[in-house]
């Protein structure tokens, strides 16, 4: 419902969430998390929300994009609402939450390359066993606790590791 002239632009619920890009559950599932204010009502039950309610769910949107959580952003919004500007606490959240990625990926990597190394020793297993035996792939990671740089194919530690799977 937006208006022009002497009254202040509105939306119902279906236009801010066509708007946003969110389903009118969305937008009551922000006001249940406190992000998004409970708008008024109009005669026939219909809520309406005010015109900066749009940026409000743009923002709420981009922010859970890059890793906020409804319940970090209540309180910074509600924060803000009240006049105090949350930005060195967003701020540090942010760098936080950088860390915790970089983190993540450097484990990622790790796991990466655990893996590739798995991989190369199982193709070692495969060209080792018939079509038709059983090569001990699964039980073959059970001899494995962590990476081992010294087990590839071709070293003893390998070749021992193998014998282990195969009994």
């Amino acid at each position: 419902m937006t208006r022009t002239g002497s009254e202040l632009k509105t939306f119902t619920s279906g236009e801010l969430a066509r708007l946003a890009g969110v389903s009118a559950d969305t937008l009551r599932h922000y006001e249940r998390k406190g992000v998004l204010s409970i708008p008024n009502r109009l005669p026939n039950g219909y809520r309406v929300y005010p015109a900066d309610a749009l940026q409000r769910v743009l923002l709420i949107r981009r922010a859970l994009t890059v890793g906020f959580t409804l319940e970090e952003l209540a309180i910074f919004l509600k924060s803000r609402d009240r006049g105090h500007p949350p930005c060195r606490d967003v701020r540090a959240m942010a760098g936080n939450k950088l860390d915790e990625i970089d983190k993540r990926i450097s484990e990622l990597k790790t796991l990466r390359a655990e893996l590739r190394q798995i991989i190369e020793e199982w193709d070692h297993l495969l060209l080792t066993t018939a079509p038709s035996e059983e090569s001990g792939l699964l039980e073959f990671l059970s001899q494995r606790s962590k990476p081992n740089k010294q087990s590839t194919p071709g070293t003893r530690s390998f070749k021992t590791a193998l014998r282990k799977a195969n009994k």
